[in-house]
Protein backbone atom coordinates (compact mmCIF):
# COMPACT_ATOMS: atom_id res chain seq x y z
CA UNK A 1 0.00 0.00 0.00
CA UNK A 2 1.63 3.42 -1.17
CA UNK A 3 1.94 5.92 2.00
CA UNK A 4 -0.37 8.77 2.11
CA UNK A 5 1.13 12.17 2.22
CA UNK A 6 -0.53 14.95 4.62
CA UNK A 7 0.57 17.95 2.95
CA UNK A 8 4.04 17.63 4.53
CA UNK A 9 3.18 18.99 7.87
CA UNK A 10 4.02 16.84 10.72
CA UNK A 11 0.79 18.21 12.56
CA UNK A 12 -1.68 16.62 9.68
CA UNK A 13 -1.11 13.41 10.64
CA UNK A 14 -3.46 10.66 9.60
CA UNK A 15 -5.88 9.16 11.57
CA UNK A 16 -5.41 6.09 14.49
CA UNK A 17 -8.27 4.84 15.94
CA UNK A 18 -8.45 2.48 19.43
CA UNK A 19 -11.13 0.44 20.33
CA UNK A 20 -11.71 -1.58 22.83
CA UNK A 21 -11.69 -4.83 21.03
CA UNK A 22 -14.63 -7.07 19.43
CA UNK A 23 -16.40 -9.97 19.15
CA UNK A 24 -15.20 -12.67 21.56
CA UNK A 25 -15.22 -13.75 24.43
CA UNK A 26 -18.30 -11.99 24.46
CA UNK A 27 -20.00 -9.76 22.57
CA UNK A 28 -22.74 -12.30 22.31
CA UNK A 29 -25.87 -11.08 24.42
CA UNK A 30 -25.61 -8.25 22.12
CA UNK A 31 -23.19 -6.80 23.46
CA UNK A 32 -19.63 -7.91 26.10
CA UNK A 33 -21.84 -9.77 28.64
CA UNK A 34 -22.46 -13.56 28.58
CA UNK A 35 -24.37 -15.76 30.31
CA UNK A 36 -21.59 -18.62 29.73
CA UNK A 37 -19.28 -18.60 33.20
CA UNK A 38 -18.34 -22.02 33.31
CA UNK A 39 -21.61 -23.80 35.09
CA UNK A 40 -24.59 -26.09 34.38
CA UNK A 41 -26.67 -23.41 32.68
CA UNK A 42 -24.49 -23.54 29.56
CA UNK A 43 -26.57 -27.10 28.82
CA UNK A 44 -30.04 -25.05 28.93
CA UNK A 45 -28.91 -22.06 26.96
CA UNK A 46 -29.23 -20.31 30.63
CA UNK A 47 -32.90 -21.41 30.44
CA UNK A 48 -33.97 -21.13 34.29
CA UNK A 49 -31.21 -18.23 35.21
CA UNK A 50 -32.58 -17.02 38.02
CA UNK A 51 -35.11 -19.36 39.40
CA UNK A 52 -33.59 -22.68 39.04
CA UNK A 53 -31.40 -22.54 42.49
CA UNK A 54 -29.74 -25.98 42.01
CA UNK A 55 -26.24 -25.05 42.60
CA UNK A 56 -23.51 -22.74 44.02
CA UNK A 57 -23.85 -20.63 40.99
CA UNK A 58 -26.92 -18.89 41.89
CA UNK A 59 -24.64 -16.91 43.87
CA UNK A 60 -24.03 -15.02 41.06
CA UNK A 61 -27.39 -15.88 38.95
CA UNK A 62 -30.22 -14.94 41.90
CA UNK A 63 -28.42 -14.90 45.21
CA UNK A 64 -31.64 -15.08 47.07
CA UNK A 65 -31.63 -19.00 45.58
CA UNK A 66 -28.86 -20.00 48.23
CA UNK A 67 -31.51 -20.26 50.59
CA UNK A 68 -33.04 -23.29 49.16
CA UNK A 69 -29.62 -25.02 48.81
CA UNK A 70 -29.02 -28.01 51.59
CA UNK A 71 -25.93 -27.20 53.48
CA UNK A 72 -22.80 -25.98 52.45
CA UNK A 73 -21.27 -26.41 48.89
CA UNK A 74 -18.51 -25.68 46.24
CA UNK A 75 -18.94 -25.42 42.76
CA UNK A 76 -16.16 -25.10 39.95
CA UNK A 77 -15.85 -25.33 36.35
CA UNK A 78 -13.81 -25.26 33.72
CA UNK A 79 -15.05 -24.01 30.17
CA UNK A 80 -13.52 -23.80 26.51
CA UNK A 81 -14.93 -21.17 24.19
CA UNK A 82 -13.98 -21.22 20.48
CA UNK A 83 -15.41 -18.38 18.55
CA UNK A 84 -15.14 -18.38 14.46
CA UNK A 85 -15.65 -14.53 13.71
CA UNK A 86 -13.93 -13.80 10.30
CA UNK A 87 -14.29 -10.60 8.12
CA UNK A 88 -14.73 -11.17 4.08
CA UNK A 89 -14.33 -7.42 2.36
CA UNK A 90 -16.29 -5.92 0.02
CA UNK A 91 -13.54 -4.74 -2.53
CA UNK A 92 -15.49 -2.90 -4.65
CA UNK A 93 -17.03 -0.81 -1.79
CA UNK A 94 -13.71 -0.09 -0.16
CA UNK A 95 -11.01 2.29 -0.40
CA UNK A 96 -8.61 1.38 -3.61
CA UNK A 97 -5.72 1.45 -1.23
CA UNK A 98 -6.88 -0.64 1.13
CA UNK A 99 -8.27 -3.80 -1.95
CA UNK A 100 -5.63 -5.47 -2.14
CA UNK A 101 -4.92 -5.84 2.06
CA UNK A 102 -6.13 -8.89 3.58
CA UNK A 103 -9.48 -9.69 5.49
CA UNK A 104 -7.64 -10.41 8.79
CA UNK A 105 -8.15 -13.83 9.56
CA UNK A 106 -10.20 -15.04 12.62
CA UNK A 107 -10.21 -12.85 15.04
CA UNK A 108 -10.75 -15.41 17.92
CA UNK A 109 -10.06 -18.64 18.37
CA UNK A 110 -10.19 -20.42 21.92
CA UNK A 111 -10.41 -18.75 24.90
CA UNK A 112 -10.52 -20.38 28.32
CA UNK A 113 -12.25 -19.06 31.32
CA UNK A 114 -13.44 -21.00 34.61
CA UNK A 115 -15.85 -20.33 37.58
CA UNK A 116 -15.90 -20.50 41.38
CA UNK A 117 -19.09 -20.72 43.72
CA UNK A 118 -18.67 -21.37 47.54
CA UNK A 119 -21.90 -20.99 49.60
CA UNK A 120 -22.41 -21.39 53.49
CA UNK A 121 -25.54 -21.49 55.45
CA UNK A 122 -25.64 -19.53 58.62
CA UNK A 123 -29.04 -20.73 59.86
CA UNK A 124 -32.50 -21.87 58.71
CA UNK A 125 -33.10 -18.84 56.99
CA UNK A 126 -29.33 -16.95 56.18
CA UNK A 127 -26.71 -18.15 53.83
CA UNK A 128 -23.70 -16.13 52.73
CA UNK A 129 -21.61 -16.80 49.44
CA UNK A 130 -18.61 -15.68 47.31
CA UNK A 131 -18.34 -16.45 43.55
CA UNK A 132 -15.03 -15.60 41.37
CA UNK A 133 -16.15 -15.29 37.26
CA UNK A 134 -16.28 -13.28 34.04
CA UNK A 135 -19.65 -12.50 32.54
CA UNK A 136 -18.07 -9.86 30.57
CA UNK A 137 -15.25 -9.76 28.19
CA UNK A 138 -13.74 -9.53 24.74
CA UNK A 139 -10.80 -10.48 22.56
CA UNK A 140 -9.81 -10.40 19.38
CA UNK A 141 -6.79 -10.28 16.98
CA UNK A 142 -6.44 -9.93 13.59
CA UNK A 143 -3.44 -10.24 11.03
CA UNK A 144 -1.19 -7.87 10.95
CA UNK A 145 -2.19 -6.85 6.93
CA UNK A 146 -5.51 -6.95 7.51
CA UNK A 147 -7.85 -4.10 5.48
CA UNK A 148 -9.40 -2.66 9.10
CA UNK A 149 -6.22 -2.08 10.96
CA UNK A 150 -6.75 1.69 11.16
CA UNK A 151 -9.60 1.26 12.96
CA UNK A 152 -8.78 -2.05 15.41
CA UNK A 153 -5.51 -4.62 15.27
CA UNK A 154 -6.05 -6.39 17.90
CA UNK A 155 -6.93 -6.14 21.83
CA UNK A 156 -8.44 -7.14 24.75
CA UNK A 157 -11.31 -5.95 27.39
CA UNK A 158 -12.48 -8.23 29.83
CA UNK A 159 -14.31 -7.94 33.59
CA UNK A 160 -13.32 -10.25 36.42
CA UNK A 161 -15.96 -10.16 39.14
CA UNK A 162 -15.59 -11.27 42.95
CA UNK A 163 -19.07 -11.30 44.24
CA UNK A 164 -19.85 -12.18 47.97
CA UNK A 165 -23.60 -12.14 48.53
CA UNK A 166 -26.20 -12.89 51.56
CA UNK A 167 -29.44 -14.45 51.00
CA UNK A 168 -32.47 -14.34 53.71
CA UNK A 169 -35.48 -16.35 53.65
CA UNK A 170 -38.01 -14.58 54.84
CA UNK A 171 -41.25 -17.06 54.63
CA UNK A 172 -41.50 -20.71 53.45
CA UNK A 173 -41.90 -19.37 50.24
CA UNK A 174 -40.53 -16.22 49.54
CA UNK A 175 -36.44 -15.33 49.57
CA UNK A 176 -34.36 -12.71 48.85
CA UNK A 177 -30.85 -11.75 48.48
CA UNK A 178 -28.09 -9.50 47.37
CA UNK A 179 -24.46 -9.44 46.04
CA UNK A 180 -21.31 -6.89 46.13
CA UNK A 181 -20.23 -6.81 42.45
CA UNK A 182 -16.18 -5.77 42.54
CA UNK A 183 -15.17 -5.81 39.01
CA UNK A 184 -11.49 -5.66 38.02
CA UNK A 185 -11.11 -4.25 34.33
CA UNK A 186 -8.29 -4.93 32.59
CA UNK A 187 -7.83 -3.28 28.83
CA UNK A 188 -5.39 -3.85 26.26
CA UNK A 189 -5.77 -2.56 22.54
CA UNK A 190 -3.51 -1.79 19.66
CA UNK A 191 -4.37 0.21 16.56
CA UNK A 192 -2.11 0.43 13.24
CA UNK A 193 -1.30 4.55 12.24
CA UNK A 194 -0.82 5.75 9.06
CA UNK A 195 2.62 7.39 8.47
CA UNK A 196 4.32 9.69 5.56
CA UNK A 197 6.77 6.38 5.31
CA UNK A 198 6.50 2.70 3.97
CA UNK A 199 4.90 0.61 6.97
CA UNK A 200 2.55 1.42 9.65
CA UNK A 201 3.12 3.09 12.99
CA UNK A 202 1.50 1.66 15.91
CA UNK A 203 -0.86 3.02 18.86
CA UNK A 204 -1.26 1.32 21.99
CA UNK A 205 -3.31 1.78 24.86
CA UNK A 206 -2.99 -0.52 28.13
CA UNK A 207 -4.71 0.02 31.93
CA UNK A 208 -6.27 -1.57 34.85
CA UNK A 209 -8.85 -0.09 37.07
CA UNK A 210 -11.82 -1.17 39.12
CA UNK A 211 -15.24 -0.88 39.78
CA UNK A 212 -18.22 -1.71 41.64
CA UNK A 213 -21.77 -2.69 41.48
CA UNK A 214 -24.73 -4.74 42.92
CA UNK A 215 -26.77 -7.78 42.47
CA UNK A 216 -30.23 -8.10 43.94
CA UNK A 217 -33.12 -11.11 43.73
CA UNK A 218 -36.04 -12.33 44.58
CA UNK A 219 -37.15 -15.89 44.70
CA UNK A 220 -40.43 -16.90 45.12
CA UNK A 221 -41.91 -20.81 45.64
CA UNK A 222 -45.64 -21.35 46.07
CA UNK A 223 -45.58 -25.12 46.10
CA UNK A 224 -42.79 -27.35 46.10
CA UNK A 225 -41.11 -27.73 42.63
CA UNK A 226 -42.54 -24.64 41.29
CA UNK A 227 -40.53 -21.18 41.74
CA UNK A 228 -40.19 -17.79 40.15
CA UNK A 229 -37.18 -15.73 40.11
CA UNK A 230 -35.93 -12.00 39.16
CA UNK A 231 -32.37 -10.45 39.49
CA UNK A 232 -31.41 -7.07 38.75
CA UNK A 233 -27.29 -6.97 38.03
CA UNK A 234 -26.84 -2.91 38.33
CA UNK A 235 -24.01 -0.90 35.74
CA UNK A 236 -20.92 -1.63 36.72
CA UNK A 237 -18.22 1.88 34.80
CA UNK A 238 -14.65 0.72 34.40
CA UNK A 239 -13.05 4.38 34.13
CA UNK A 240 -9.85 3.60 32.36
CA UNK A 241 -7.32 6.47 32.24
CA UNK A 242 -4.14 6.40 30.10
CA UNK A 243 -2.06 8.15 27.98
CA UNK A 244 -1.80 6.08 24.64
CA UNK A 245 2.10 5.09 23.29
CA UNK A 246 3.11 5.35 19.74
CA UNK A 247 5.81 3.42 17.89
CA UNK A 248 7.20 3.32 14.22
CA UNK A 249 6.01 6.59 13.29
CA UNK A 250 8.58 7.47 11.06
CA UNK A 251 8.37 11.52 9.96
CA UNK A 252 5.03 11.57 12.26
CA UNK A 253 7.11 11.71 15.49
CA UNK A 254 6.84 14.97 16.99
CA UNK A 255 3.46 17.12 17.86
CA UNK A 256 0.42 15.23 19.69
CA UNK A 257 2.47 11.96 18.88
CA UNK A 258 5.21 12.99 21.14
CA UNK A 259 3.43 14.03 24.14
CA UNK A 260 -0.73 12.75 23.65
CA UNK A 261 -3.15 13.95 26.00
CA UNK A 262 -4.31 11.67 28.76
CA UNK A 263 -7.13 9.67 27.38
CA UNK A 264 -10.42 9.07 29.62
CA UNK A 265 -12.07 5.17 28.26
CA UNK A 266 -15.16 4.71 29.75
CA UNK A 267 -16.26 1.30 29.63
CA UNK A 268 -20.19 0.53 31.13
CA UNK A 269 -20.89 -2.87 31.69
CA UNK A 270 -24.53 -2.73 31.13
CA UNK A 271 -27.20 -3.28 34.10
CA UNK A 272 -29.57 -6.17 33.38
CA UNK A 273 -33.02 -7.49 34.66
CA UNK A 274 -33.35 -11.15 33.99
CA UNK A 275 -37.14 -13.38 35.19
CA UNK A 276 -37.05 -16.94 35.10
CA UNK A 277 -39.80 -19.75 35.94
CA UNK A 278 -39.17 -22.97 37.17
CA UNK A 279 -41.73 -26.06 36.85
CA UNK A 280 -41.20 -29.47 37.80
CA UNK A 281 -44.02 -31.49 35.77
CA UNK A 282 -42.98 -34.75 37.91
CA UNK A 283 -40.40 -36.39 39.76
CA UNK A 284 -38.24 -36.98 35.94
CA UNK A 285 -39.30 -33.52 34.20
CA UNK A 286 -38.83 -29.87 34.95
CA UNK A 287 -39.27 -27.04 32.26
CA UNK A 288 -37.68 -23.36 32.58
CA UNK A 289 -38.27 -20.42 30.54
CA UNK A 290 -36.32 -16.70 31.02
CA UNK A 291 -37.69 -12.98 30.07
CA UNK A 292 -34.63 -10.96 30.23
CA UNK A 293 -33.26 -7.22 29.22
CA UNK A 294 -30.00 -6.01 28.98
CA UNK A 295 -29.53 -1.45 28.77
CA UNK A 296 -27.45 -1.21 25.95
CA UNK A 297 -28.81 2.24 25.43
CA UNK A 298 -25.81 3.13 27.82
CA UNK A 299 -23.25 1.25 27.20
CA UNK A 300 -19.93 3.44 27.29
CA UNK A 301 -17.64 1.76 25.41
CA UNK A 302 -16.32 4.52 22.90
CA UNK A 303 -14.10 3.94 19.71
CA UNK A 304 -10.84 6.19 20.29
CA UNK A 305 -8.67 7.99 17.95
CA UNK A 306 -6.59 10.98 16.81
CA UNK A 307 -8.17 13.40 14.38
CA UNK A 308 -6.20 15.18 12.41
CA UNK A 309 -8.66 18.32 11.99
CA UNK A 310 -9.39 18.48 15.93
CA UNK A 311 -6.54 17.18 17.74
CA UNK A 312 -8.48 17.56 21.01
CA UNK A 313 -11.55 15.53 20.19
CA UNK A 314 -11.05 12.32 20.78
CA UNK A 315 -13.94 10.17 21.43
CA UNK A 316 -17.12 8.93 19.60
CA UNK A 317 -19.86 7.50 21.26
CA UNK A 318 -21.30 4.29 19.52
CA UNK A 319 -25.00 4.08 19.12
CA UNK A 320 -26.17 0.72 20.69
CA UNK A 321 -29.87 0.09 21.75
CA UNK A 322 -31.15 -2.29 24.40
CA UNK A 323 -31.67 -6.14 24.30
CA UNK A 324 -34.26 -8.44 25.02
CA UNK A 325 -33.78 -12.05 26.01
CA UNK A 326 -35.50 -15.10 25.73
CA UNK A 327 -34.84 -18.73 26.53
CA UNK A 328 -37.17 -22.16 27.05
CA UNK A 329 -35.08 -25.69 28.15
CA UNK A 330 -35.93 -28.60 30.32
CA UNK A 331 -34.11 -31.33 32.47
CA UNK A 332 -34.75 -34.78 32.25
CA UNK A 333 -33.64 -37.37 35.00
CA UNK A 334 -32.87 -40.50 33.53
CA UNK A 335 -32.26 -42.07 37.24
CA UNK A 336 -31.16 -40.98 40.34
CA UNK A 337 -27.33 -40.58 38.81
CA UNK A 338 -27.95 -39.27 35.49
CA UNK A 339 -29.88 -35.72 34.65
CA UNK A 340 -29.94 -34.35 31.08
CA UNK A 341 -31.10 -30.64 30.51
CA UNK A 342 -30.98 -29.14 26.33
CA UNK A 343 -32.96 -25.38 25.82
CA UNK A 344 -32.66 -23.10 23.21
CA UNK A 345 -32.32 -18.76 23.60
CA UNK A 346 -32.30 -15.82 21.78
CA UNK A 347 -30.87 -12.64 22.07
CA UNK A 348 -31.83 -9.49 19.71
CA UNK A 349 -28.80 -7.26 18.65
CA UNK A 350 -27.48 -4.22 20.57
CA UNK A 351 -26.92 -2.45 17.62
CA UNK A 352 -28.02 -2.04 13.87
CA UNK A 353 -26.25 -3.05 10.82
CA UNK A 354 -25.88 0.74 9.66
CA UNK A 355 -24.03 1.29 13.31
CA UNK A 356 -22.23 -2.07 13.24
CA UNK A 357 -18.28 -1.09 13.91
CA UNK A 358 -15.33 -3.30 12.89
CA UNK A 359 -13.85 -3.06 16.20
CA UNK A 360 -17.48 -4.18 18.06
CA UNK A 361 -19.17 -6.69 15.20
CA UNK A 362 -22.28 -6.98 17.43
CA UNK A 363 -25.06 -8.94 16.09
CA UNK A 364 -28.37 -10.91 17.31
CA UNK A 365 -27.48 -14.22 19.26
CA UNK A 366 -29.40 -17.35 18.88
CA UNK A 367 -28.33 -20.62 21.14
CA UNK A 368 -28.87 -24.02 21.67
CA UNK A 369 -27.58 -26.40 24.19
CA UNK A 370 -27.04 -29.84 25.69
CA UNK A 371 -25.89 -31.35 29.23
CA UNK A 372 -25.48 -34.30 31.11
CA UNK A 373 -25.06 -34.31 34.55
CA UNK A 374 -23.41 -37.66 36.91
CA UNK A 375 -24.44 -37.95 40.45
CA UNK A 376 -21.56 -39.90 41.72
CA UNK A 377 -22.42 -39.71 45.05
CA UNK A 378 -23.93 -38.10 47.34
CA UNK A 379 -21.78 -35.28 48.10
CA UNK A 380 -20.13 -35.58 44.41
CA UNK A 381 -22.09 -34.27 41.00
CA UNK A 382 -20.04 -33.97 38.00
CA UNK A 383 -21.06 -32.60 34.91
CA UNK A 384 -20.54 -31.19 30.66
CA UNK A 385 -22.32 -29.10 28.64
CA UNK A 386 -22.11 -27.84 25.23
CA UNK A 387 -23.34 -24.46 23.72
CA UNK A 388 -23.35 -23.55 20.01
CA UNK A 389 -24.04 -19.78 19.38
CA UNK A 390 -24.93 -18.84 15.69
CA UNK A 391 -25.20 -14.78 14.50
CA UNK A 392 -24.89 -15.11 11.20
CA UNK A 393 -23.72 -12.23 9.16
CA UNK A 394 -22.73 -8.82 10.54
CA UNK A 395 -22.39 -6.01 7.34
CA UNK A 396 -20.08 -3.33 8.34
CA UNK A 397 -19.11 -0.46 6.65
CA UNK A 398 -17.06 2.47 7.80
CA UNK A 399 -15.40 5.24 6.77
CA UNK A 400 -12.82 7.99 7.44
CA UNK A 401 -10.86 10.33 5.29
CA UNK A 402 -7.41 9.21 6.96
CA UNK A 403 -8.56 5.53 7.88
CA UNK A 404 -10.19 4.78 4.45
CA UNK A 405 -13.13 3.12 3.76
CA UNK A 406 -13.84 -0.63 5.16
CA UNK A 407 -16.90 -2.29 3.53
CA UNK A 408 -18.05 -5.71 4.28
CA UNK A 409 -18.91 -8.27 6.94
CA UNK A 410 -18.21 -10.23 8.96
CA UNK A 411 -19.64 -14.01 7.73
CA UNK A 412 -21.40 -16.94 9.73
CA UNK A 413 -19.68 -15.99 12.91
CA UNK A 414 -20.32 -18.80 15.33
CA UNK A 415 -19.25 -19.45 19.16
CA UNK A 416 -18.84 -23.11 20.88
CA UNK A 417 -18.66 -23.62 24.70
CA UNK A 418 -17.65 -26.50 26.27
CA UNK A 419 -18.01 -26.63 30.01
CA UNK A 420 -17.41 -29.28 32.63
CA UNK A 421 -17.81 -28.31 36.37
CA UNK A 422 -18.07 -30.57 39.61
CA UNK A 423 -20.32 -29.68 42.77
CA UNK A 424 -18.75 -31.12 46.21
CA UNK A 425 -21.36 -31.09 49.05
CA UNK A 426 -20.18 -30.65 52.53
Amino acid sequence: MKPTKVNNAPTRFASALVSGAACTLCAHAGGISLYEIATPDVGLASAGYAARAQDASTVFRNPAGMSLLAGAQFQGGLQLTYGDVAFSKNADDTSPSLRDDGDGGNAVGALPAGGLFLVQPLSDRFAVGIGALSYCGLMEEFDDNWVGRYYVQKGSLLGMSLMPSVSFKATEWLSIGAGLNAMYGYMNTEVAVRTLAPGDGQLTIKDETWGFGANVGVLVEPRKGTRFGVTYLSPVGLDFEERPTFSNLGGLGGGIFANPPQLDLGVTVPQSVMFSAYHELNPRWALMVNVGWQNWEQFGKVDVGVDAENPTSLSKNLKHQDTLHGAIGAQYRISDHWTLSGGAAYDSSAVDDADRTLSLPMGEAYRIGLGAHWQVSEKVNLGAAYEFLWSGDMPVVQDSNYRGRVSGSFRDSWFSFVTVDLTWKF
